[in-house]
């Protein structure tokens, strides 16, 4: 299961009600933060999630909406001190600006207290855990070398308690033995083999997350069949010509791309100031219905059903 809490919801320029772009998506002890605009730190700290186990910031693309709280967020660390080791990882456009943001104008100079380490990343896999992986794609978006992040839980057997509540395995070290693919040995020396208690092998939880795009043609078959994807809708469909001049999607686009993958959820976010929430919300549900707009500090659980 992935978890996402969004911390900031406008495009371009904040409003009253919503921040720029900034998420953290969480998997078990992992934190990753995509993106990282102005007043992110602060929606850390209202969301409750704190700085804790936040080593990882992923960055879409390098225009300021999206890089401008990387500033503030340093500093506050180079006081507080609350992690070891800091990872950023992007194109290289992006790095280079974020470079001259973090050294030139917050560091100058000076050393950070933690391990900071900038990651050029390019399209494929870039981040693996045991049980997951982080994938890099591109996505076209004006005068940037914009990356999408798909997260993608490791195909699995789900294990099955009731064949081993039969079987007379008990709970505990040797159930987890048996998930981790080793045959036991119970007591009456019977033996179990992982085949007797797990389920068939099915794919992992998949989100994937995109955030400014001019266009969803070269999306479909990375964003296909996946659990929930994220992305921006910061225009209506009779502002098209201007979406497609500043390279954004309409939100009926985004649902004709959810749509077309097959996609199980949609979370629409990167909204612009002009429109009412519920009129975005209506054209995108008109072509996709099973769509949310996302607010500041909304919390989604991507599972499997």
């Amino acid at each position: 299961m992935f978890e996402i809490v969004f911390l900031g919801t406008s495009a371009s320029a904040p409003s009253a009600r919503r921040g720029l772009s900034a998420q953290v998506v969480k998997h078990d002890e992992f934190r990753f933060l995509i993106d990282c605009g102005e007043g992110t730190q602060r929606q850390i700290l209202q969301s409750g999630l704190g700085f804790k186990h936040l080593n990882h910031i992923l960055i879409t693309h390098g225009h300021l909406d999206h890089i401008l709280g990387l500033g503030g967020l340093l500093s506050t660390l180079m006081r507080w001190e609350t992690i070891d080791e800091l990872n950023i990882y992007s194109g290289r456009w992006a790095l280079d600006r974020i470079h001259d943001l973090l050294y030139g104008v917050v560091l100058r100079g000076a050393q950070p207290p933690m391990k900071l380490q900038m990651h050029e990343v390019s399209p494929g896999v870039f981040f693996e855990a045991d049980d997951f992986a982080i994938t890099a794609f591109p996505v076209y978006h004006r005068g940037s070398d914009s990356l999408g992040f798909k997260f993608e839980e490791k195909s699995h057997r789900p294990f099955l308690p009731e064949k081993a509540e039969k079987l007379g395995v008990p709970p505990g070290p040797q159930r987890r033995d048996l998930v981790n693919g080793k045959s036991i040995t119970l007591a009456d020396g019977r033996q179990v083999k992982p085949e007797d208690v797990l389920g068939a092998l099915r794919p992992g939880v998949r989100l994937v997350h995109v955030s400014d795009a001019g266009r969803t043609t070269d999306l479909v078959e990375v964003c296909r069949a996946a659990d929930a994807l994220v992305i921006e809708a910061t225009y209506l469909e009779p502002e098209a010509e201007m979406a497609q001049q500043f390279s954004h999607l309409t939100a009926k686009q985004a649902a004709q791309l959810a749509l077309e993958a097959d996609v199980r959820q949609l979370i629409l976010t990167h909204l612009s100031r002009r429109y009412r929430e519920k009129d975005v919300l209506a054209e995108a549900q008109a072509v996709f219905p099973n769509v949310s707009v996302a607010r500041d500090l909304d919390v989604f659980q991507i599972k499997q059903t």
